[in-house]
């Protein structure tokens, strides 16, 4: 066979949301994947390998669902623009695959017309064909075929049945010859829409015909989980179980994490002469990194529960039943499991906000996901509501240390629904469109897939996160070192730093809400994270190691801060401006540093009228 004859060639699978798409490119390529970001924007980029029994190297890019390649999102955008081979640095594909869910060809017949209309050679992968069977669903594949004018492979994806089919089919047009080139392909108007829908009923009319055994436990299940009463409930135990694995079943990882970063930093700090490279590579580098990768274990048990529940086929039904609560204040019904999970951190809040479509549902809450008390607020509400909060009952189980502590987690949640129901308004202005979702037949999931979408997962925080967070840790660690005390100097190291000296100058300007310089200073390194403030706050007042002398701290704020000043910090980490590894996953998630800049102003400017009001008020009733 000649070199021209078994030349590589590009392979796009383009289908429905719901397809079994990402199935299909597992039974592919198998391990053979990498996982990028398209140039300029943050949409996933999935290629893998498989070669064909011919010897040809196929290289299959998985595109992001779509209905139509009249984009109406990102993902949307990058699937015809990629399709049309108008990506920057991207090859147009040579042959595409158009995947189907065999069971409901309703929708995907319209966009394997648009498809056919671009002029790319195009193989139909009918998959889930098993359970169309199951159905007794009668497809009229050769008849399909003739109206399509393209091949017809029926695939299981899950069980890899079809693939060999489906890989000969795209040999075959690949060694057909040159390829020919997409037709100038532009936007449909209304007229050519309904011509499409219309085209589409008659293909489906003519050639697929009714189950005889239709899936009536979709219909059984349904009635039950998307009942207004029963839905929510069942939808909120669920919620719950997630909430609670993502504290619970994480733990025990990452406390063996952060031991193995300790235990690691002191070994490296041991090997290494006393100076600033120790410091550096143990304080900034290694407890640096560790403090990002101790987020890993709640990532992928987030994710965990999300791929799990999207493969069943549950997601699409939870996002329904969370429309209306979340849609008054102008949030997408899929935002209900990035603010869930920025309970226990804002990173894997935002990082899960990628099963939003649309790009202003997505960045609005990706813009108030950090409002809500993830854990590491924690210890800094902890210490301040012990030292001046008094420990007392004030019902039948009621403490009012509690209270306080259920009031700063509410106040969390309102403010995220309060500024996205601004942010709506400001950015991006007009109705919220209709939520529109089609709902897919209930599968059991794939143990493979769920397996290795998780790696993926784990794979894209630790090399992509890493990259943007490592370098503002080392920045947070300069300021904080630099310059050294002068001989003979009596008073903390970080009195004569970059960030003593920062706390000193901007001392001033949080007078009016009752903070002093040493309140200012622990700002600054509880900038990498929230809880090193309680470190910093020990460090200042020379009480020691802050985490095991919490009460003495405590008792020493008391005597040094004000009931006003003690409120005052409160309401200031209720909108607290997010730590640097937030900071640096917003920018990645955004692709843009003025979203993250937005985000950042916003958040400081709430924290500060927050604290303001707080401050005066609790002065005006005597508590200053």
């Amino acid at each position: 066979m000649s070199e021209a004859a078994i030349r590589p060639a590009r392979v796009a699978l383009v289908g429905n949301p719901n397809t079994g798409k990402t199935a299909l490119f597992n039974a592919l390529t198998g391990s053979r994947q990498k996982v990028a970001n398209y140039a300029g924007v943050t949409v996933e980029r999935k290629e893998g390998t498989v070669v064909t029994a011919a010897g040809r190297t196929l290289s299959v890019l998985d595109l992001p669902g779509t209905y139509s390649l009249r984009a109406r999102s990102p993902d949307e955008a990058v699937t015809r623009d990629a399709v049309l081979g108008r990506l920057a640095g991207e090859e147009e594909p040579d042959v595409v695959v158009a995947v189907a869910d065999a069971t409901n060809l309703r929708l995907v017949l319209r966009l394997i017309l648009e498809l056919k209309a671009v002029g790319r050679p195009m193989v139909l992968a009918l998959n889930m064909y098993d359970i169309a069977q199951r159905q007794g669903l009668r497809i009229d594949l050769e008849g399909l075929r003739r109206e399509l004018g393209c091949p017809i492979v029926t695939t299981v994806a899950t069980r890899k049945r079809g693939i060999d089919e489906l890989t000969a089919r795209i040999d075959d047009l690949a060694a057909a010859g040159a390829l020919s080139q997409a037709n100038a392909w532009r936007e449909p108007d209304a007229a050519e829409i309904r011509a499409a829908h219309r085209e589409a009923q008659r293909i489906l009319k003519a050639h697929v015909r009714p189950p005889e055994r239709p899936d009536t436990v979709t219909g059984r299940v349904d009635a039950v989980l998307l009942h207004p009463v029963a839905g929510l409930a069942i939808l909120l135990s669920l919620l719950f179980l997630m909430f609670q694995a993502v504290f619970t079943w994480a733990g025990p990882a990452q406390d063996l994490i952060d031991a193995g970063f300790a235990w690691l930093g002191a070994v490296v700090g041991g090997a290494l002469p006393d100076g600033l490279i120790r410091s550096l590579v143990a304080d900034g580098i290694i407890a640096g990194v560790g403090s990002v990768i101790v987020f890993l274990p709640q990532i992928l048990v987030l994710f965990f529960f999300i791929i799990l529940l999207e493969d069943f086929g549950y997601m699409a039904r939870a996002a329904f039943l969370m429309d209306r609560i979340m849609g008054g204040a102008g949030l997408h019904g899929r935002a209900f499991i990035p603010l869930l999970s920025s309970f226990a951190c804002a990173i894997p809040g935002i990082m899960a906000a990628r099963v939003i479509d649309q790009k202003r549902d997505r960045m609005t809450t990706i813009l108030v996901a950090p409002l809500m008390t993830c854990s590491a607020r924690i210890p800094v509400y902890t210490l301040i509501i012990g030292a001046f909060i008094p420990d007392e009952t004030v019902g039948p189980g009621l403490s009012l240390q509690g209270l306080v502590m259920f009031g700063l987690y509410a106040g969390g949640i309102f403010s995220a629904l309060a500024v996205s129901f601004v942010i709506r308004r400001v950015f991006w202005r007009g109705a919220v469109e209709p939520f529109l979702m089609e709902l897919p037949t209930y599968k059991l999931p794939s143990a493979e897939n769920v397996l290795r979408s998780l790696l993926l997962r784990a794979q894209i925080f630790l090399s992509r996160a890493g990259r943007i967070i490592l370098p503002l840790m080392v920045l947070v660690w300069f300021l904080s070192t630099f310059p050294g005390p002068p001989p003979g100097a009596t008073l903390p190291a970080i009195d004569y730093s970059f960030a003593g000296m920062i706390g000193h100058a901007l001392q001033p300007l949080f007078a009016p809400i009752g903070f002093n310089w040493q309140m200012v200073v622990a700002l600054i390194p509880g900038f990498a994270a929230r809880e090193v403030a309680v470190a910093a706050l020990g460090t200042v007042y020379a009480v020691g190691d802050a985490e095991a002398n919490v009460g003495a701290l405590g008792a020493r704020l008391a005597e040094s801060w004000s009931l006003a000043t003690g409120l005052s910090f409160l309401a200031w980490y209720i909108f607290a401006p997010q730590c640097v590894a937030t900071l640096g996953v917003v920018k990645r998630e955004t692709n843009s540093w003025g979203w993250m800049l937005v985000m950042f102003a916003y958040m400081t400017t709430l924290a500060y009228l927050a604290s303001l009001a707080v401050y005066h008020t609790a002065v005006a009733l005597g508590a200053g």
